[in-house]
């Protein structure tokens, strides 16, 4: 009560998450001083707010700092010093809580989800269930059976760099042009390999109940972690230069980024194709095809000598050039205009969609014999090899005309392909051309000339 009369006062609380709040059956939101009704979409825009819940940022209000890892602190520290060098001196003067507090992995003390999952001791990997922190390694061999596997949960600041010490990183060697002394590298790189892994924990959607896996099969890595690829396509992350509007996890992922595990945010997986560009190796394979799931394949291998070679003696190639020269030669298809934009730059040859590595590059590195192997002899050539076997043999049944053309064809046909373009050049020469005649049957040719 006050001398001018009585006042109420309403204590409205926020609406639940996700859940538009209706008064007798109907929904209403404010348009300036107005009350409104809800149009569709901006209920669909509240219902989605479930979805962009930052589930790292959430309070595990029954855990304290004496859950998590002494040793992982200590870890985070050296590297929080080496992500921000001019706070060096000051970080020793912190204690365990100040520190996590500056490095905004705790939040005024509480520990997050994020906390528990990147320094968090194993046993207190109850405080986020049902939720599971695990990584599993995996290596597999050439048939793809199982041949040894280990799991690593929290602290994943430390357990990262132990599943790292799994993985088989031999020594590579290949030869550039004009040199007696091979160039010799690791199959993988360290930072790819981090980058990838780190992505996989910074990018896990945890609600999701599942683990992050990585294979290791001869030659290859691939690692997958759930949740969708939020920026929806590779080229996006590539193409832009400011970080994405949304993350599943940005408290995680810039807690992350503080302790020195991922790079500034969005730069990451750029860097991992050029790092793959500088070496000379195939790039990243990022499969989307799973709208629930992310998988990337790192190649420990050379495929195409001829693309290695163009790289070695072709720096000044862009890397939106050779991400399209990459898909050429794991024979991936691509774009018309891709494949215009190539052949403008005399890059490849070939009749799409079978394309590959163009002359002009192959005699730049010395390897014309692939490049022979790879074009296709024009079709009267192929008809003047038939004749003069006709000519000398009087007859050939099928299995004698594929032994005279198959190794003849392109080496970018496969085995049914060229049985195909066979058909076509003996129905062209028997139907059109008149040159040749079946003198057996369908089942069993005996080709002769008319």
């Amino acid at each position: 009560m006050l001398p001018e009369g009585r006042v109420v006062l309403f204590q409205i609380p926020a609406a639940p998450l996700g859940i538009p709040t209706a008064w007798d059956g109907h929904f209403y939101g404010r348009n300036g001083s107005s009350i409104v009704a809800l149009s569709l979409q901006e209920i669909e825009q509240i219902r989605s707010q479930v979805m962009k819940k930052d589930w790292s940022a959430d309070i595990c209000h029954s855990a304290t700092v004496h859950d998590l890892e002494p040793d992982a602190i200590i870890k985070a520290r050296t590297e929080y010093k080496k992500k921000f060098p001019r706070l060096a001196d000051e970080v020793d003067s912190w204690d365990d809580l100040a520190f996590l507090n500056k490095a905004r992995v705790t939040v005024q003390g509480e520990i997050t989800n994020a906390a528990l999952i990147l320094l968090g001791k194993p046993e207190a990997e109850h405080f986020i269930q049902p939720v599971v922190a695990k990584m599993s390694w995996i290596l597999k061999d050439k048939d793809n059976i199982e041949q040894d596997y280990d799991h690593f949960g929290p602290p994943f600041i430390l357990n990262s760099e132990l599943l790292f010490s799994k993985l088989r990183n031999l020594k590579y060697r290949y030869m550039p042009d004009n040199s007696l002394f091979p160039i010799e590298v690791n199959q993988y790189d360290a930072y790819v390999i981090r980058e990838a892994l780190h992505n996989c924990i910074a990018h896990q959607d945890y609600e999701k109940q599942g683990r992050i896996n990585i294979v290791e099969k001869p030659d290859e890595l691939i690692f997958t972690n759930l949740g969708s690829f939020i920026p929806q396509s590779i080229a996006a992350v590539i193409e832009r230069d400011s970080p994405p509007e949304y993350y599943r996890n940005r408290f995680l992922a810039e807690a992350m980024v503080n302790l020195n595990m991922i790079d500034t945010i969005g730069s990451g997986i750029k860097r991992m194709f050029f790092t793959q560009k500088r070496r000379f190796f195939p790039l990243p394979d990022y499969d989307l095809s799973d709208p629930n799931k992310v998988q990337v394949r790192i190649i420990g291998k050379i495929l195409d000598e001829n693309y290695t070679r163009m790289l070695i003696n072709h720096t000044d190639l862009d890397l939106s050039t050779v991400i399209l020269l990459d898909k050429v030669q794991k024979r991936e298809r691509i774009k018309p205009e891709e494949v215009k934009r190539l052949r403008s730059q005399r890059l490849i040859e070939g009749k799409y969609p079978v394309i590959y590595v163009a002359a002009q590059i192959a005699a730049l590195t010395g390897d014309k014999t692939a490049y022979i192997k790879n074009r296709a002899f024009d079709k009267e050539f192929y008809k003047s090899m038939v004749i003069k076997f006709l000519q000398q043999y009087k007859s050939a049944d099928r299995q004698e005309i594929d032994n005279l053309l198959i190794s003849k064809l392109s080496d970018t046909l496969d085995e049914t392909q060229k049985r195909k373009k066979i058909n076509n050049l003996l129905f062209e020469m028997s139907k059109k051309d008149g040159t040749i005649v079946n003198m057996g049957s369908s089942k069993r040719p005996k080709w002769v000339l008319t």
